[in-house]
């Protein structure tokens, strides 16, 4: 039995194995972004270009849709860092898969590689999202879960800033050449192996373990919470409308691009905008989310719908004002804020509303669902079709709307 000063130095070191562990793991998902880096290997490989449109879905919904089934998995594990470690390796070896690939393969064969890996990668993620909130609930006490998000969040956005210099100042010089991308996936695979030892370190208490049969039926069971919960299910109705503000981001991108002869700055500029949004605001909602999950959820949800009705009015009524990129990219400051309050904010609400193997539950079953919602929402971006950028952002601002007024009669916790 330790004693109180030594228990204070066992949580502080652990609060710092966390948040390494995340920043190297956010430095890693910098070098296979599927929205910027991804893409741009599929091209210069020449890959075909109905895979670039596979690239986003497999990695979002990859790694949520299979949690239920990982929970269960999970359930028999009494150290969890572990489920964590292994996650860390099988992503490890899926880059490497992708350095391969683009070293010494090109076109369809390539691609289709790099998509298999991605896969694999996707569905190892799950396991680090599964195991890394159930970890956290378990090392760190209630007050100050928010904060290691925030910090992991804020380091992401300083590497964020530094890929965008690196993409205004070398972009042009560097593309089409892959030998360059091959060496930071030589990086990344290292990046993934030290965060997976640092993570190894942590200080874990033994978890209670359930004799669960990880059986279909079973599986199926864990969405009775849904009809049982009350606060659980509105806090899932809640987190998928909140969806609809992130899918809205790409919207701002490509309205900014048509005010702009050069793609590639601004490109950057929205690399540069996203990053000084993680570093500046997540410690502030970390920090803020220790005090009050559901008032972040709030506050941040209300600001980025309020982004999206802004960037709308001001295209519709001062068209001229909007003739160039810099307003645009302010918005979209507005509403990368936003989004990371409203992802810190739900993340420490979650990992506070269950304890053990309820809490691994709740994760599951809400990533389980909100990657089915996912791909059902991406949906609407067909009615670009049909009305303007500017109408989707419109439409996407109002559904996110919906969910401020669910998260107001939600409980603290």
């Amino acid at each position: 039995m330790i004693d109180k000063e030594e228990q204070k130095k066992v949580d502080r070191q652990n609060i710092f194995k966390l948040v390494v562990s995340q920043f190297l793991i956010n430095l890693g998902d910098v070098l296979i972004n599927p929205k910027v880096t991804l893409p741009w290997l599929l091209q210069s490989l020449g890959a075909p270009l109905y895979l670039l449109g596979w690239l986003v879905p497999i990695r979002e919904s990859g790694s949520l849709l299979p949690q239920l089934i990982i929970a269960h998995f999970i359930y028999k594990v009494k150290i969890r860092k572990w489920v964590w470690v292994l996650g860390s390796l099988i992503q490890s070896l899926c880059v490497m898969m992708i350095g391969c690939a683009a070293l010494l393969l090109e076109g369809a064969s390539a691609g289709w590689i790099i998509i298999v890996a991605l896969m694999v990668f996707s569905v190892a993620r799950g396991l680090n999202s599964v195991a890394s909130k159930d970890v956290l609930g378990k090392t760190v006490v209630k007050n100050k879960r928010g904060r290691v998000t925030g910090w992991s969040s804020s380091a992401s956005g300083l590497i964020t800033i530094g890929i965008a210099v690196c993409t205004l100042f070398f972009f042009d010089s560097l593309q089409g050449d892959v030998s360059f991308y091959v060496w930071g996936i030589v990086a990344a695979t290292m990046i993934w192996l030290f965060a997976a030892l640092i993570y190894s370190l942590v200080q874990e208490p033994l978890s209670e373990v359930s004799d669960k049969r990880a059986n279909l039926i079973d599986v199926f069971k864990e969405f009775r919470l849904l009809r049982t919960d009350s606060v659980f299910r509105e806090f899932v109705i809640a987190r998928s409308l909140f969806l609809c503000a992130a899918l809205s981001a790409p919207y701002y991108v490509l309205i900014a691009q048509q005010k702009s002869d050069s793609a590639v700055f601004v490109l950057g500029i929205f690399i540069l905008v996203s990053g000084l949004a993680s570093l500046f605001s997540s410690p502030f909602w970390g920090f803020f989310s220790d005090n009050s999950s559901r008032k972040v959820m709030l506050i941040s949800s209300l600001l980025g719908s309020l982004s999206g009705i802004a960037l709308f009015l001001s295209i519709k009524l001062l068209p001229e004002t909007f003739s160039v990129v810099w307003p645009v990219a302010v918005l979209y400051f507005i509403l990368s804020v936003a989004h990371q309050g409203v992802r810190i904010g739900r993340k420490t609400y979650l990992v506070n509303l269950g304890e053990g193997n309820k809490r691994t539950s709740y994760v599951s079953v809400s990533n389980t669902i909100i990657g089915i919602v996912l791909l059902v929402m991406s949906g609407i971006s067909l009615l670009t079709y049909m009305i303007s950028l500017e109408g989707l952002i419109l439409i996407f601002s109002m559904i996110a709307l919906i969910g401020c007024f669910i998260v107001i009669r939600l409980p603290e916790i």
